[in-house]
């Protein structure tokens, strides 16, 4: 599509039909807590689906579905109050809303927070994972920078406090008005930039397959071993689909503060997938994106993609 195209043009792409959900990792409990062996990472099941969003994950389990493909799911709405945001900054307001139509107003904390809430851009370059605020009503609302008009998508990560209730991620698609010029996908590369971070992405992702991604941080050619808690654990990884933007929040193996952090996988069909790291040091988090092929015609290991730049709460531009 050419640049300048209205964002207008745009509207029919994301009235995409969704694919298969993807992806899978071990998950662990907060920094200092035994492991348990049913504790994974917030998948919720698709509409027909099994899982219950927090499936226990061994080596070679089979994948739980992944959230994000719908606005509703167990019961649960994503109602976005701000479905048009400006190109800058701006803040969004959205809700949860129960079977009745309610706000929902009584969560159950997950590392450390009640709800996780992810903005990416539908070319999978800018990336978001902010931290809004509730109010009583039931009406969260954050800041958000998005620089660039375009397509984009929501999710919602959290689990009500309601007896019975499961782990549910919904998605919801944003548009930004504006002259649209969707950027390519990054290329594969071995090493990530951000901040003066090197993080290098190792291991197999493969279709069908458990295998460990292991990711390195080193700053100044150094490894860092003083990784910092980031929401009760060493890094957070959010995987999205390119194409349908399938969502997955997964959590680390077991191990220390760093250099490395790693992380168990299946991609359970061919494709490309773009996977953002989160870490904490020296009291800031950053975000390193990385583009990983899976299936025939690529490469056994992953293949990260190049630097990622963030703003100044630490994430991805992309």
């Amino acid at each position: 599509m050419n640049t300048g195209v209205k964002i207008t043009a745009f509207a029919a792409a994301l009235a995409a039909t969704f694919g298969t959900a993807y992806g899978v990792g071990k998950g662990v409990g907060p920094v200092g807590e035994p492991k348990k062996a049913d504790h994974g990472e917030h998948a919720a099941a698709e509409p027909g689906g099994a899982g219950d969003g927090h499936a226990g994950h061994e080596a070679g389990a089979a994948a739980p579905a992944a959230g994000g493909l719908q606005v509703s799911d167990g019961g649960y709405t994503l109602a976005l109050e701000t479905p048009r945001p400006a190109v800058g900054k701006s803040v969004l307001k959205f809700s949860i809303k129960d079977g009745s139509g309610r706000k929902v107003t009584a969560y159950k904390t997950e590392h450390g927070k009640e709800l996780h809430f992810i903005v990416a851009s539908r070319d999978l370059t800018v990336y978001r994972h902010l931290h809004p605020v509730r109010a009583a009503d039931g009406t969260w609302s954050t800041p958000v920078d998005l620089p660039a008009a375009g397509g984009y998508k929501a999710f919602a990560d959290f689990k009500p406090a309601a007896a019975g209730a499961k782990g549910i991620t919904l998605g919801v698609d944003l548009s930004v008005p504006g002259a649209y010029a969707p950027r390519p996908l990054p290329a594969a590369a071995p090493t990530a930039t951000v901040d003066g971070y090197q993080v290098t992405l190792g291991g197999t992702l493969a279709p069908g397959k458990a295998g460990e991604l292991k990711l390195t941080v080193s700053k100044g050619g150094k490894p860092v071993t003083d990784l910092e808690p980031y929401l009760g654990a060493y890094g957070h990884l959010v995987a999205l689909r390119d194409g349908d933007l399938a969502y997955l929040h997964v959590h680390p193996n077991e191990g220390g503060p760093g250099p490395d952090v790693s992380f168990t996988a299946t991609a359970p069909s061919p494709g490309t997938y773009r996977l953002f790291l989160d870490f904490q040091h020296g009291g800031k988090v950053r975000t390193a994106a990385f583009t990983v092929h899976a299936g025939p015609g690529h490469a056994t290991a992953p293949t990260p993609a190049g630097s990622a730049t963030h703003d100044a709460d630490g994430h991805s531009h992309g």
